[in-house]
């Protein structure tokens, strides 16, 4: 179900990429000339769209935005930077993509983990109250199939390496904050 969502999603955000991107514009001309006004010291941003790379300067891309002319548009072109930008769209929709999986697959790990704690914990319970009772039933008695004695083999190794990633957390817990020590 969670692999049916994720493909639905997928295909909806690159169907909303298609029609985004004839919207976004991957390419501009960014000039950063000082602030005519001099109580402020940041420096204004000039963007233009539609400019070439060869007609990236202030002359095509600040002068039009200003509507200044003659010498003090000269004098203030000067001053400013003016840089031509490049960048792809589909490279960055691709890494959106890939971290949103990567996320998607981390969360079903974790409703996984968080659904396989309880039978854990239960097996604990319940494997010690069958250990004790294995030495009272009569011998020969062998009343789980192959695949539930399999099966409970991986839960007990799973159970006894979670319960051993505990006792180490606790212990480098204890470590680090009663006894401001770390473990090597």
């Amino acid at each position: 179900m969670w692999l049916k969502i994720c493909v639905f999603l997928t295909v909806a955000f690159m169907a909303s990429e298609i029609s985004a991107q004839q919207a976004t514009i991957n390419y501009r001309c960014r000039c950063l000339c000082p602030n005519t006004d001099s109580n402020d010291t940041k420096a204004k941003q000039y963007t233009g769209i539609d400019v070439l790379p060869n007609q990236c300067d202030c002359d095509n891309v600040v002068l039009p935005q200003m509507n200044l002319t003659g010498e003090k548009a000269q004098g203030y072109c000067l001053r400013c930077d003016c840089k031509y930008e490049n960048r792809n769209t589909t490279i960055i929709y691709v890494v959106v993509i890939i971290v949103m999986w990567i996320i998607s697959l981390l969360v079903v790990y974790m409703l996984f983990l968080i659904c396989l704690d309880p039978l854990l914990n239960k097996r604990v319970q319940n494997n010690y109250t069958e250990h004790t009772n294995e030495e009272e039933m009569p011998g020969g008695s062998e009343g789980v199939s192959h695949a539930m004695g399999v099966r409970s083999n991986v839960l007990n190794r799973v159970g006894h390496q979670q319960d051993k990633w505990k006792r180490q957390v606790r212990e480098q817990r204890r470590n680090i904050y009663d006894h401001h020590t770390m473990l090597n």
